[in-house]
Order: C-alpha cells, then structure tokens, then sequence
C-alpha cells in the first residue's frame, strides 16, 4: 500500500508598514540584520521615544476617558506617573532613554525613598518629558473628544507582486498595521459647525483645507472616519535633495493612504475621507530640529512655516550655541499637524509602491535562500546620518562613514 506524501506547507509572508516598509526603505541591509537576522540596534534612542510618546499618549487617553481629567493637565500630578509606568514598560524589552531625554524611574531605584515630589523643575525640562507635556496639553484637549478607537490591529492580503510559482514564496502575501487613532464623525455635524463657536483645533484644519471640504462634500450625510498617526520626530522636508535620503514625506503619505486601504476591508468600516499626521517633535524642536528647520526655511523645502514671519526671523538669527528661540505656539502647532487627504486614485498609487518594495525584499531573500551572499542580497546605500548610527558599519561595505579610526575598546 503505498501512502500519500504530506503536501509542502502553504505560507503567506506577512509585512508590516512600520517593521518593514519604513525600515527597508531606509537601508535594506540594515533592515536584514535588525529585522530578520533579530539582531537589534545597540543604542535604540529613536525607537525608545517612538515607543514612548505613543505609549504616553495611549495611556493619556484611557486615563482622561475614565476620570476626565480637566486640561491642562500638570506635568508632576498627572503626567509624569504615566511617564514612569511606560518608561518601566519599555526597560522590560530592552529599551532605555538616553540619559538627558528622561528622569530615571522612581520606581525602578530600589533601596531609595525618592517619591514624585523630588523631582524638580530641570527633571520637568528634559527633551522627552517636556515633549509628552506638550503633546497632551496641546493636542490633547482638541484630539481625546474625538477618538473612537486606540491602537487599531489591521490586516489585509493582496497577491504578490511578479508572482513566478518556481521562484516566489507564496502567491499573496499578508499587511498589517496598528492605526494610533481612529476618529469617527458625522459630515453633517462637521457642516453645522462654525469656526467661532467650536473651539476645536483638529476641526479648525479640516476645514480649512479645501481638498478635504471638496471630499466631504462626495459624502452626503453619512458617516466617515478619519485616520491619526503619531509621529515622534519633526516635519520632514517636502522634498529630497539628496537621493541617498529617504522621502519621508511621501513615505509617511503612502502609510496613511494604505491604512485607509487596510481599515477600508474591515466590516464595520466607515468611509475614509482622511488622515492626520502629528509630528510631535514640534511642539519642543530639539537644537539638531532647529538647524534642520532653518535649513528647509531658507532653501523652501517646506510647505508650512513661512507664513510665520517673526518665528523666521527668529530662526534665522539663532545660532546653534544660542539658547533655542521662543517660538510662539501658533508657530509649533502649525508645523505639528498635517492633513492627508485620501482617494482611490493615491491609494492605488501608494499601495502599488508597497507591492514594489514587497517585490524587493523577496527578491532579496530568495537570493539569500539560493547561497548567495548577505551583503550581496541586500542592498546598503543610505545617507550618512543613517550611517553613522548603524551598528554595521564597521564591515558593512557600502557605508556613508569613514571607519578607519574605529578601535576595539
């Protein structure tokens, strides 16, 4: 009696707009090592924040939806406890800020008797601290009335891209994304609302954003539904000068754009007319944001900001050993939103731009697969900032730094 053999098992790779879109995009090779060779980066300061102002953010929210807490809200009573808790969560996969970013956590120090009282006013200045003070007490206010659900879980599937059933993995692969925040509305509540009399920041933008009226206006008076993301990092340039650099403008446009897509396949999904983008390192730009603002100001490679004319000129007569200029809020809060406005036309666009870098990293695995060499599957050319963090870059041979003075401690 002859048995039958077990078939080959069926795998659909699955890939994440943030794990693996925003890091392949920002060095391939890189991208291999940290995220399938597991090898994590040394010194993970940017993903930490990323990390924590979400998490701050998220518990904020709860927080305010339980007890609503009265804005604004004061840093040592309400803020810095939610601070502590997710700063202690983080450390429990690895992840510290760097030193000057955050005040270690209390409870973390055992065989002391600090309590929150003896934290003082240069605990309450550092970046991270004064970053999430803001982020609630600015947008807070204007963003938690609104809200609908808290990191969303989406997936979705669509057939891979140059599909050769002798070469390819498998004939789909899987997306998933976590939306930060998902808004709904009522178009015709938004229509009987007047700038002077709602005193809501978010719906102040919307409505002054003519591509968003012209979209509202398709709907009738149905429901829609409005995608947030949180961003810790400042606005990036609207354009790249140096080909080496990714475009994170458009990149961040395309991840909203296949959220929409993503949310858009789910049952209860209401129609999606837009996304919103917080950059939240706007609200307190570090001295490195501030040379990168007054850069892009000068050389108009941003699309928000000079209307401003005394926080230019403010700017423009700052120097990197000044103290960092006052900015009015005005300023801050302009530069820290921005409105995407979605259509089926962009969509298709962008979710044809994932299905190209899908196609890229199979590729590249595939030739792994086959014996071919790592550095010579994957791609390294990435901009010098990028670089200069890379724990690679010592035998990485396509970098953008110089490592002849590097030296084995």
């Amino acid at each position: 009696m002859k048995l039958p053999t077990r078939s080959k098992s069926y795998m659909i790779p699955e890939y994440s707009l943030t794990g693996d879109l925003l890091s392949f995009l920002t060095c391939n090779l890189q991208y291999r090592y940290q995220n399938k060779g597991t090898l994590p980066p040394s010194k993970p300061v940017q993903r930490w924040f990323g990390e924590f102002i979400h998490g701050v953010l998220e518990e904020a929210f709860i927080e305010w939806k339980e007890n609503n807490t009265e804005f604004p809200w004061d840093w040592k009573e309400d803020i810095r406890p939610i601070e502590d808790l997710i700063d202690l969560r983080l450390q429990v996969r690895g992840l510290y800020p760097h030193d000057e970013d955050l005040f270690y956590s209390i409870l973390n120090q055992p065989d002391n008797d600090l309590t929150i009282d003896d934290l003082n006013e240069h605990d309450h200045k550092k970046l991270a601290s004064a970053r999430a003070e803001k982020a609630i007490n600015i947008w807070g206010k204007h963003l938690f009335p609104l809200i609908d659900s808290s990191e969303l879980l989406i997936k979705g599937i669509r057939q891979m891209p140059n599909y050769d059933k002798n070469k390819s993995r498998s004939n789909y692969y899987g997306i998933n994304g976590v939306v930060d925040v998902l808004t709904s509305m009522k178009i015709n509540d938004l229509e009987q609302t007047t700038l002077d009399t709602f005193d809501n920041e978010i719906i102040r933008f919307l409505k002054k954003d003519p591509d968003f009226q012209k979209r509202v206006s398709e709907f009738g008076e149905e429901d829609y539904e409005i995608i947030i993301d949180y961003k810790g990092m400042k606005r990036p340039p609207v354009k790249v000068t140096n080909e080496k650099i990714e475009d994170k403008w458009e990149t961040h446009k395309q991840q909203i754009l296949t959220y929409s897509w993503l949310r858009s396949k789910q049952e209860e999904a209401k129609p999606i007319i837009a996304g919103i983008i917080f950059y939240l390192n706007e609200l307190v730009p570090s001295k490195e944001d501030l040379v990168l603002i007054k850069d892009e100001l000068n050389n108009d490679l941003t699309d928000v900001g000079l209307e401003f004319e005394s926080d230019v000129d403010l700017i423009n007569n700052w120097e990197e050993e000044d103290k960092a200029p006052e900015l009015s809020d005005e300023f801050k809060i302009a530069r820290s939103i921005r409105v995407i406005n979605v259509n089926d036309e962009e969509t298709n666009t962008a979710l044809l731009k994932f299905d190209s870098v899908v196609s890229n990293i199979e590729e590249s695995l595939i030739k792994e697969m086959k014996g071919c060499k790592i550095q010579e599957a994957w791609k390294a050319d990435s901009d010098e900032r990028t670089c200069s963090a890379c724990d690679f870059k010592t035998f990485c041979k396509n970098n953008s730094v110089k490592t002849k003075d590097f030296k084995i401690p």
